[in-house]
């Protein structure tokens, strides 16, 4: 049995355009003490896994192989998915990738996390649960009414049930109830676990998943019989459904770095690109904000972007907006 770090790299970030761009997503952007997200991914579980194992697209895998080559990490095993998927393909890839008695742990790799001794606190917790064949979910306390994540009802270890995105009013009932906690999009399990938990509850992703790994050249996945795999969550394909869930309550910091919220809220308050309640970022130029507050400027080189905090989440309407519109500006 083996402990393989599993990172999902697929991502596009489309809540941080115009700075995560199809070429440059954001967990490449070294914009946190000049490393990137993906860098800090790689390293965060370096010391309680054996393996490490890489799942990201065909538009940003020499990123990986980039980052990883500066980091000396030369053994290490690779999947380039054709066409994304979404996560219940791409985990099946790594687990089908792993010994069947191995324990994954699954992260993605554009979260930012703190307070190492809770982290790994949190993670020996999965892991003694995942070696009894449980399928492991990670619950974070919640820090304030959040609408941008999904939420989990809990008990103990106990998963009550499972809730999609709330409205502002919602999120806060979940929030002041104590009964809550924030869905991270962090696992664990065995590899076998999780497949048979997939073919159980979503065969054809099971199945299709299988036939494209079987026919992979090299790292590569085939984009034609990738096409077939249905597009679905591994929430709504496995967690949602299957009766070997758990969750680890978990207590360290942690931020999905989403939004250019969590940038402004990671960003210290006497950064210099901080002017009272206002952000700049990756502008060259003299920046002064008069009579506006909770202003965020986001400068390139073909685009500017000024937001409202409390609006952060809607960036994602611009980029898709854009998709159909001009997509040479998402680049």
């Amino acid at each position: 049995m083996k402990i393989v770090n599993v990172i999902l790299s697929g991502g596009i970030g489309s809540r941080l355009w115009p700075l995560s761009r199809k070429s440059k997503p954001k967990q490449y952007l070294p914009i946190f003490d000049e490393k990137s997200l993906f860098q800090l991914a790689v390293e965060r579980n370096s010391s309680v896994c054996d393996e490490l194992c890489v799942v990201g697209g065909k538009d940003n895998y020499k990123l990986s192989k980039q980052i990883l080559e500066d980091l000396a990490i030369e053994e290490y095993s690779e999947i380039v998915e054709a066409s994304p998927r979404n996560t219940a393909a791409a985990i099946a890839f790594a687990a089908l990738q792993s010994d069947p008695e191995d324990i994954l742990i699954v992260s993605p790799s554009d979260h930012l996390i703190k307070n190492d001794d809770l982290y790994y606190k949190a993670i020996q917790e999965a892991l003694e649960l995942a070696k009894q064949d449980y399928i492991v979910t990670f619950g974070l306390k919640p820090t304030g009414p959040e609408t941008g994540f999904g939420y989990i009802e809990f008990e103990g270890q106990e998963v009550i049930s499972f809730r999609e995105k709330p409205t502002q009013e919602h999120a806060k009932s979940f929030v002041d109830s104590g009964r809550f906690l924030w869905n991270s999009g962090m696992f664990c399990f065995k590899a076998s676990v999780y497949l048979e938990e997939l073919k159980k509850h979503e065969p054809s992703v099971y199945e299709a998943s299988s036939a494209v790994f079987s026919a992979k050249r090299g790292v590569f996945l085939d984009e034609s019989l990738s096409m077939e795999i249905p597009s679905i969550s591994v929430d709504y394909a496995v967690m949602e459904k299957t009766e070997k869930i758990k969750v680890v309550p978990s207590f360290f910091d942690w931020s999905d770095m989403g939004s250019f919220q969590a940038i402004y809220d990671f960003i210290p308050a006497n950064d210099p690109r901080k002017s009272n309640t206002n952000l700049t970022l990756n502008s060259k130029k003299l920046v002064e904000f008069i009579g506006v507050e909770n202003v965020i400027l986001v400068e390139t080189e073909d685009a500017i972007l000024v937001l409202n905090k409390d609006n952060a989440q809607d960036v994602k309407k611009v980029y898709e907006r854009l998709e159909k519109e001009n997509p040479q500006y998402l680049k």
